[in-house]
């Protein structure tokens, strides 16, 4: 019950924070402009990322403060930072290199809170490879940002998977983080399905990533074949790590600047074999899902050998699909008509 009414309260303050977080861009006309790389052709509200940042916090505080400011200080000091680093650049912009460097010291907080890789028993590959899952991840949901409606239902499926397995471990407050991200994406979800009424930008996109990055490390996952745990994060977070690796190589093979954006995305591609917006996002939701289910059975199937199993179903899968995309013709791409253009307007109000 406590979880129920944690993803409820936190719904409810991410409704009531996204609404008033709209009106606050519109008056201080804080807007994501429409460009040849955007799917969107007018100026859509910013600060979304925030109103999931406050609604996540206030549900944590009232349903679990303790934990919070004991175990989980370095988990909020991060998400504050992080949040801060993308509203800043939403506001004014970042370059690529210090933008990383932001979240790299983002990573290390989480380090410094004992959330860390255990994987190779050596200390400092261990910490390279915390750095890496974390500002991987932060750039994964970042990435997967594209389309109205896909980060947020991602990082809510994500939220179910990982507050399953915490619940199944006995910990109380790792799903009480689940249940509170999942009531502020949800939240925000209303607002921001198609056709989108306001966007999170860059300040919930790395908070969504970076919270999910930090519960792949805070779960303890069965520990009967602790070789094969270091699947499960990755089995839940399949999609936004795919769609990562299939923009990453795409735009390597075709000398593409991979910072510089563009509609080559798994959602864009999908659109381009025919599918509307919705029914793109719920196909990657159910993907999302699938992958996400996938692995929750591979934290809770008893042996070693099935979780390997999982992995590599999803992982032919994943390769068959990475195949077929990269034959979906990606010409024009990024490029926005010149009618889409003339209807491109700032609105005076909302």
């Amino acid at each position: 019950m406590q979880l129920i009414f944690t993803v409820a309260l936190s719904a409810f303050f991410s409704l009531f924070g996204t609404y008033i977080a709209r009106d606050t861009a519109y008056r201080l006309r804080w807007f994501d402009k429409p460009d040849a790389r955007k799917s969107h052709v007018r100026y859509i509200p910013l600060l979304g990322g925030i109103a999931i940042y406050t609604a996540f916090l206030m549900s944590l505080l009232i349903f679990d403060s303790p934990w919070l400011f004991s175990e989980g200080r370095s988990i909020i000091v991060g998400a504050t930072l992080i949040a801060g680093l993308g509203l800043y650049d939403d506001l004014y912009g970042m370059n690529p290199l210090p933008k990383l460097l932001g979240q790299m010291v983002v990573a290390i907080a989480l380090i410094l809170g004992n959330f860390q890789v255990e994987l190779s028993g050596i200390y400092w590959l261990d910490i390279g490879i915390t750095l890496l899952w974390v500002v991987g991840i932060c750039n994964a949901i970042n990435l997967l940002d594209n389309m109205d409606g896909l980060s947020s239902g991602v990082t809510a499926i994500a939220c179910l998977c990982f507050g399953a397995i915490a619940l199944s471990q006995g910990q109380v407050s790792i799903a009480l983080i689940c249940a509170s991200l999942l009531g502020a994406t949800l939240g925000f979800l209303w607002f921001n399905w198609h056709p989108a009424t306001i966007f999170m930008g860059d300040a919930g996109s790395l908070l969504l990533g970076f919270i999910l990055a930090a519960l792949g490390l805070t779960i303890g996952f069965p520990t009967d074949y602790p070789n094969a745990s270091w699947l499960i994060p990755l089995l839940i977070l399949a999609i936004p790590i795919f769609d990562t690796t299939l923009v990453t190589i795409s735009r390597l093979r075709r000398g593409v600047a991979i910072s510089d954006g563009g509609k080559d995305h798994a959602s864009h591609r999908l659109v381009k074999l025919g599918l509307n917006v919705r029914e793109a996002v719920r196909g990657i939701y159910l993907a999302a899902f699938l992958c996400g289910t996938g692995g929750v059975l591979a934290a809770l199937v008893p042996m070693e050998r099935w979780k390997y199993a999982i992995a590599a179903i999803i992982a032919i899968f994943a390769a068959i699909a990475f195949f077929l995309f990269e034959q979906v013709d990606l010409s024009n791409t990024g490029q926005v008509s010149r009618k889409l253009r003339r209807r491109t307007l700032l609105p005076d109000s909302h």
